[in-house]
């Protein structure tokens, strides 16, 4: 990270973040115009599973490496670990793969994996963006509606009446990422969902 990237991103200077965050590109995924309301709900989600009795594993990410929400939490990165190729010999109770699924050639490979990695009555989070442009990390591969996902995720094994799949969008923070990341400015950005411009898309399956 530059060190005006970093500058702007700490704690002390966010009142300069928020005047000039909207011309450029400063911000860190968690405070991206376009995750907002799905990080909230996802944090939401995840409160309700008494997460500090749960064994965690995130593939590909650290936002859910706080200290105490889980009673253990493990990280894999992709494309180092790759999800596609094979399960994990642990089990666990929750697992992570926020934007991740649109880069795999062989997504369903990656479901069917990561559902044999589950223990009994775990849980998946699976995010995905979808009015976005093609972003190569390393390659980029596919989109899904949330009736998409959830046949997806119900064909990778698990039950389709435990799989709640969420969404949100607007075409204004549609039309301003399709140039930049741009970071949430309350004064500026609206939270507004429009459904039919769904830019998040997310599901958490129980097994």
């Amino acid at each position: 990270m530059n060190f005006w990237k970093r500058t702007l991103c700490s704690p002390r200077w966010q009142w300069l973040n928020r005047i000039v965050g909207p011309f450029i590109w400063i911000g860190e995924s968690d405070n991206q115009w376009l995750r907002v309301v799905m990080n909230r709900e996802l944090t939401d989600r995840v409160s309700a599973l008494n997460p500090s009795t749960l064994s965690a594993l995130e593939i590909s990410g650290t936002h859910w490496n706080r200290p105490g929400l889980f009673r253990e939490y493990t990280t894999l990165a992709y494309p180092e670990f790759d999800i596609c190729t094979g399960p994990t010999e642990r089990k666990y109770d929750l697992i992570f793969a926020e934007q991740v699924f649109e880069h795999l050639l062989w997504p369903y490979r990656a479901g069917k994996n990561v559902r044999a990695m589950l223990n009994p009555g775990g849980h998946f989070l699976i995010s995905t963006p979808f009015l976005v442009k093609i972003h190569n990390f390393p390659v980029d591969c596919s989109r899904w509606t949330e009736l998409g996902l959830k046949h997806f995720l119900a064909e990778c094994g698990f039950p389709i009446e435990n799989i709640v799949t969420g969404s949100w969008g607007n075409r204004a923070c549609v039309k301003t990422n399709f140039s930049r990341w741009a970071i949430y400015v309350p004064w500026l950005h609206s939270l507004k969902n429009e459904p039919e411009f769904p830019i998040a898309v997310w599901a958490i399956a129980r097994v």
